[in-house]
């Protein structure tokens, strides 16, 4: 009796083997959390990656480099003071574009990076010897069906971390405005700071606020305070704001976006912190409390 059922189940399992096989039917084990392993889950990976011993071999190559971040990471925690970090009045300098060395921190991505769209762009030294994120801006939509918005090219500054690889975050919690020196066509662009945690529920943190530019052959200084950065998530404003938790910055990014078609460009000097002791804004936006599961207009 027990090997007639082993028969049949044998015959099952074989059977749904095939159909897997034919029909591209896939099982997978049920899980109870909410919980993504990337964040970019919802797009393709084509990258190859080296075999195991290749990836030691790699590793052992970098362990001089990283040791060597391991020790300013030790110098800097015994030797910094906080009262001295800054000044009342003065510019710190986050990222100077001076050279291909300094490029090297930034991402540049756009839609048809991943055939959501035909934006291109770039981020090249210009003839000055500065940072010029420039390309043209495409709004024309692929015609599979399943994209709705296009137009978009964005540089993202590289996540902080800390030796051997560990994720970290930046902390401006000295400083209350933004400082930047560029050289803009007199097109609009989105200033992102993301505050990335370490949770998927976190991934999608941004707060935005315009860069308007002037064009012409003058550099311009913008300063804007932190308190006028509005939360999204998603690209999407949410009803409930706050204020940037200038101690956990994961990156900082520009986007073109302003729908305009056609090409751009946006030359950098430095993208700088400042204290302003003049400036007490806490938050720009009012804030005040709904009843429970009421939106306001």
């Amino acid at each position: 009796m027990n090997l007639i059922i082993k028969q049949r189940l044998f015959s099952v399992h074989r059977v749904k083997s095939n159909l897997q096989q034919i029909l591209g039917f896939k099982t997978s084990c049920a899980l109870n959390l909410f919980y993504e392993r990337d964040d970019k889950g919802g797009y393709s990976d084509n990258r190859k990656y080296p075999s195991k011993i290749q990836m030691i071999r790699d590793g052992l190559k970098e362990l001089k480099q990283e040791i060597a971040l391991w020790s300013e990471e030790m110098k800097e925690s015994f030797e910094s003071d906080p009262c001295l970090e800054f000044r009342q009045g003065e510019t710190d300098v986050a990222w100077r574009f001076e050279s291909e060395k300094s490029l090297e921190k930034w991402v540049v991505t756009s839609d048809s990076d991943h055939n959501e769209g035909f934006s291109k762009c770039s981020l090249t030294l210009s003839k000055h010897g500065k940072g010029l994120f420039s390309g043209v801006l495409n709004t024309e939509l692929p015609k599979d069906g399943r994209i709705k918005r296009a137009g978009y090219c964005n540089m993202k500054s590289m996540r902080a971390r800390k030796s051997f690889k560990r994720d970290t975050h930046l902390d401006w919690t000295p400083y209350n405005i933004l400082v930047l020196k560029v050289k803009g066509d007199g097109r609009s662009y989105m200033l992102n700071i993301s505050t990335k945690g370490f949770f998927d529920i976190t991934w999608n943190d941004t707060f935005n606020y315009v860069l308007y530019t002037r064009g012409g052959p003058y550099w311009q200084v913008s300063k804007i305070p932190f308190s006028k950065f509005i939360f999204s998530s998603k690209g999407r404003v949410q009803d409930k704001q706050f204020a940037i938790p200038l101690n956990r910055i994961a990156s900082f990014g520009i986007s073109a976006g302003d729908k305009i078609n056609g090409p751009f460009s946006l030359e950098i000097d430095y993208i700088g912190l400042e204290f302003n002791p003049n400036h007490v804004e806490e938050f720009a936006y009012e804030m005040y409390e709904t009843d429970r599961y009421i939106a306001g207009s």
